[in-house]
Order: C-alpha cells, then structure tokens, then sequence
C-alpha cells in the first residue's frame, strides 16, 4: 500500500512538472514571435526612414545647385521651358516685356512662374491681333487658362454633313493664318465636333469620328495650302459627338454642337529658341 502510494505520487509529480514545462515553453513561444514581429516594423520603419531621408538630402541638392546657378548668371536671366533651362539676354528680355505690355494685370494675376505670365500674355495678344473678326455671330473667341480658343460654326465652314470647305471660311481662316505667321512659335489644334446625328447609311462618310476628322484635316490643309500655314505648326483632331457644348436636344442646341475648334498653343521652347536665334542674328550684324 506504502509503495502504491509513493508511485502514485511520484507519477503526479512527474505530468505536472511536464504541463508546466509545455505552459512556458508556449509562453516563451509567443514572446518571441511578438518580438520578431516587432523587430520587422522596426526594419521596416528604418527603410522608410531612410529612403524619405535620401529623397530630401536629393532636393537640397538640387536647391543647392539652382541657387548656386542663379547667382552665377550676372547678365542673363533664367528661364525653365519644357525642354529645360535657358538663359536670357538683356534684348531677349526686352522681347517678353514687349510680349508682356498692354496685358490687363488682372489677366496676369493667376500667374505663377515667367513662363505662366508669357503664356497668357500670347494668348492675350491672339486675341487681340483677331480683331473685330471676334464679333462674328458664327465665331468665338475666348482665352482658356494658356491658349486661346476659337469656335467657329460649321454652318460657316462646311455644308450639311460635308467636309468641302466653303468660299464664305476664307476671311475668319486667313485672318487666322496671319496671327500664326506673326507668331511662329504656336501651334495651331484643329479639333472637328459633330452632333448627336448617326450618319445616312450609304454615304461616302462612314460615321462621326470619320466627319469631325475629315472636317479638322480639310481646315488644315486650307491653312497650309491657301494660306500658306507651315505644315509643322498644325495639328488636326477629331471628337465626334462626344465633346457637346450643349445637351443635343434641340435643333439649335444640335447646330451649336456642329462646330470646328481651332486651339492656339503657344510653345514656350520654340519662343525662347526664336529669341536666342534673334540674339545672335543681332550680334552678327553689330560685327
């Protein structure tokens, strides 16, 4: 009896110190997944850290060095176009501030860099150079952020679904190609739009996209072919229906939307290489 007692009692001992063994090997388990994952987020942060300390060590850099070429530049000024930076002369900024007079301050005023406040001032003097062409009741003439926007009726361009160009577009597409000649530096988009209507079926005009991009592509070569418009400056689109002015609910709605936009860009790049080219015509003349 004395012996079972002592086996029974020793086997009791023996499974508890076993749970308990398993209860912490469980716990210490767990503390060291927690802490791995743990120290992963810490891996990860400092990757982080890092990469945002690299990327603002970079732009110091780049600060450093414009800074470093602003001071450098004594007698020309620094301009950024899209094709990078140009340094300007004292007559090449005697040109942009004649392309900058006569602009209303309050046009210049959403301006936030030289080259916004030259684009709107182009735009602006396109305006003006249209003339009294801009109170045509076919005809509008508007400046949209950069560029400026003309629509023309195509009642006044085209007959009823035709891409012929009529005799009566000559003067509003002459006085247009003699605001480009006077500025090489734009380019000229030619956008067709067309209303809700499906194309006859059986006509030589497949469907709208095919209307609106012969109509744009028939003002392209009136400008380049009649009025002598480079070919490099112009730019032929066409949208079909899917750009209405107005809902294409009613006759007069449907005639507004049948237009041609032409869009007037300026292109900073070939206006500040015309400059420099300018300059150094100049200069070889005063040898």
């Amino acid at each position: 009896m004395r012996k079972s007692n002592l086996f029974i009692a020793v086997t009791a001992a023996a499974v508890l110190a076993s749970c308990v063994s398993k209860k912490k090997y469980v716990e210490l388990e767990t503390n060291y997944n927690d802490t791995r994952s743990e120290l992963q987020k810490t891996r990860v942060a400092k990757e982080d850290l890092e990469n945002k300390m690299e990327q603002i060590e970079m732009r110091v850099e780049r600060y450093n060095a414009k800074i470093a070429s602003l001071k450098s530049d004594q007698d020309g000024m620094m301009v950024s176009t899209d094709g990078g930076s140009l340094v300007l002369s004292k007559n090449n900024k005697k040109a942009m501030r004649k392309t900058l007079q006569d602009v209303p301050a309050a046009k210049l005023a959403g301006a936030t860099t030289l080259k916004d406040s030259l684009n709107i001032a182009i735009a602006h003097n396109i305006a003006k150079k249209m003339g009294s062409t801009a109170s045509d009741k076919d005809l509008n003439v508007s400046i949209e952020e950069t560029v400026v926007m003309i629509n023309i009726d195509d009642d006044l361009l085209f007959k009823d679904s035709s891409y012929r160009v009529s005799n009566d577009a000559d003067e509003i597409l002459a006085k247009i190609a003699e605001v480009v000649a006077s500025e090489p530096s734009l380019e000229i988009l030619v956008e067709g739009h067309t209303d809700s209507r499906t194309v006859k079926q059986g006509s030589y005009i497949k469907d709208n996209w095919d209307l609106s991009t012969e109509r744009s592509a028939a003002i392209v070569r009136r400008l380049e072919e009649k009025f002598g418009v480079a070919p490099e400056q112009l730019i032929v689109a066409g949208r079909a229906s899917y750009d209405p002015i107005v809902a294409n609910d009613s006759k007069d709605n449907m005639a507004r939307n049948r237009r041609t936009q032409i869009v007037i860009m300026p292109n900073l790049d070939k206006f500040f290489a015309m400059l420099n080219n300018n300059e150094q015509l100049l200069s070889e003349n005063d040898k």
